[in-house]
């Protein structure tokens, strides 16, 4: 409830802004898979390092259109952090300032509807820091492959619990680890296990 008020809010305010359209339905085909790698794990109020999107299109994920946002090395940021997380060198040096990438990640997006591992807690990660910048959270309808992902597991396999590991669900529905460490490679990974739960899934219906 309060998501969807701050939302109606959000639209209200910027109605007449540069960003009005994001609040528009979106009536196309397309959507869009995000990734981000953070200086600590998205729900634990880290901030991004590197964000990445990646356009689906029926049943393509169109990698000739796609985002790879390298940020600014955070104030403060340790080897350690560095070392535990897995970033890469490109991920800390030579980024741009953080608002210019969440400007570029905003006229990429658009209004179209954003796939993601874990998304909520990104778009979390992601929202934090829109918020004081340009005053609203990104409004597009989210899908998380995660819970899709764990939601045929417990049809499959009524017996697993825990949460789902990324590398281990990739393996289960044969679907490649693009470029890991990187954003962008989480990106495309997470658009092609999509696509694979949603063609099983209606193959899974058809037969059925």
């Amino acid at each position: 409830m309060f998501k969807a008020l701050r939302r109606a809010a959000d639209r209200w305010r910027h109605a007449d802004s540069r960003y009005g359209w994001l609040f528009q339905p979106y009536t196309g085909d397309e959507m869009v898979a995000v990734a981000c790698r953070a200086t600590e794990s998205p729900d634990r109020h880290g901030e991004p390092v590197a964000i990445a999107a990646v356009c689906l299109r029926g049943d393509r994920v169109l990698t000739s259109e796609s985002l790879d946002l390298h940020v600014r090395r955070p104030v403060g940021l340790t080897a350690e952090t560095v070392r535990r997380h897995g970033l890469r060198g490109i991920d800390l040096e030579d980024g741009e300032p953080l608002g210019d990438a969440l400007e570029r990640l905003l006229d990429f997006v658009g209004n179209r509807p954003l796939v993601g591992w874990h998304l909520e807690e990104e778009l979390a990660m992601l929202n934090r820091e829109l918020r004081p910048r340009f005053g609203f959270d990104l409004p597009n309808a989210a899908i998380d492959v995660a819970q899709l992902y764990q939601r045929r597991q417990r049809y499959r396999h009524p017996q697993l619990e825990g949460r789902p590991c990324f590398e281990e669900a990739a393996e289960r529905l044969d679907v490649p680890l693009m470029g890991r460490h990187s954003a962008l490679g989480d990106a495309v990974t997470t658009a092609l296990m999509y696509l694979r739960l949603v063609r099983d899934d209606a193959v899974r219906r058809h037969s059925s």
